[in-house]
């Protein structure tokens, strides 16, 4: 089968022919109905991957849903022809480990085929494409993880996503849906009508232009300034959180965090509640992600796209459409 396969920088993402994945115990093979193409894979092209993959070589592909379509031994509680999700489970933080998620620890969706724990997987609910269900797993799953449990978003807060990429829209839905009065930051003017029509009340290109006192604010840049801005922003006893990993590393006011009593906290991934939660919203409708289908010919320029910024909401690939 068709697959896309990674092994260093030197090597990049590369075609190739592979045999067709067989279930092992507690596995079951899908077909790939879509995968989410993501901005950590264009990080770990350039050798940045090194604290997340667990093999090598490996076909990339961490956003992944599909059909069922062969059973392993004590594959329990699921049937071929099943649509699922491919969740990586990410918290509890404590049992996290990456050889677990797909795409990172073993072979992912950038192929045909792919084979699966059960453990890992969660059913569709009906209505909701493929397309949107492989976003959910890990770009809007992260999102809502962020803004849920680790900002803690509740109705009548003042919140600012900062990054109005795939998941800052995503996490502008989910704070509007939570009740919050939603500011969107973003230096790229064109993203604001998509922020605006996901709940955004306002979009501005600099945190110190929000009209009305800060209660939190996520980052989904992650750049270093932009988390030195919100600390700068925020009200007293207000909660920066960083999802962005745009630098490795930041100066922030030690002084401002002290006296002005703010939470800095870090978001990574989600649990398999958030998920649930996700594909809920997605099949009641609350939800309805930004995304673009590109052919699975095409999916290295799609992550030359991506690294070059041209990309508003997810990408995604139908390796067997």
């Amino acid at each position: 089968m068709k697959a896309y396969q990674f092994e260093s920088p030197a090597t990049g993402l590369t075609l190739v022919d592979l045999a067709e994945p067989t279930p092992g115990p507690g596995q079951v093979v899908i077909d790939v109905g879509a995968a989410g193409i993501c901005r950590s894979d264009v990080h770990i092209l350039k050798g940045h991957g090194d604290d997340w993959l667990r093999k090598r070589p490996i076909v990339l592909g961490h956003e992944v849903a599909g059909t069922v379509t062969a059973l392993g031994p004590q594959a329990d509680g699921v049937a071929i022809g099943d649509r699922v999700a491919v969740a990586s489970i990410i918290h509890p933080i404590e049992q996290a480990d990456f050889k677990d998620a797909i795409g990172l620890g073993f072979d992912g969706g950038y192929a045909l085929k792919a084979a699966v724990p059960v453990r890992n997987l969660m059913p569709i609910p009906d209505g909701v494409p493929f397309t949107h269900a492989a976003v959910a797993t890990d770009a809007i799953a992260t999102a809502y993880h962020a803004v849920v449990t680790e900002a803690e978003i509740a109705p009548g807060s003042i919140a600012v996503i900062v990054g109005l990429g795939g998941l800052g829209l995503s996490a502008v839905r989910i704070a509007a849906l939570q009740g919050a009065t939603v500011y969107g930051v973003d230096v790229n003017t064109t993203v604001f009508d998509n922020a605006r029509d996901q709940g955004a009340a306002a979009c501005v290109t600099s945190i110190f232009e929000v009209p009305e006192g800060i209660d939190v604010v996520l980052d989904f840049a992650g750049m270093g300034a932009t988390t030195a801005d919100a600390i700068a922003a925020v009200k007293p006893g207000g909660c920066v959180v960083v999802v962005g990993l745009g630098v490795a590393e930041a100066t922030l006011s030690t002084n401002q965090i002290v006296t002005k009593n703010i939470q800095v906290r870090g978001s990574l991934g989600a649990s398999f509640n958030d998920l649930k939660a996700v594909l809920d919203l997605l099949a009641d409708g609350s939800l309805v992600p930004l995304v673009e289908e590109v052919p699975f010919d095409d999916l290295e320029a799609a992550l030359e796209r991506l690294e070059r910024g041209e990309v508003q909401g997810r990408l995604v690939t139908c390796p067997t459409s």
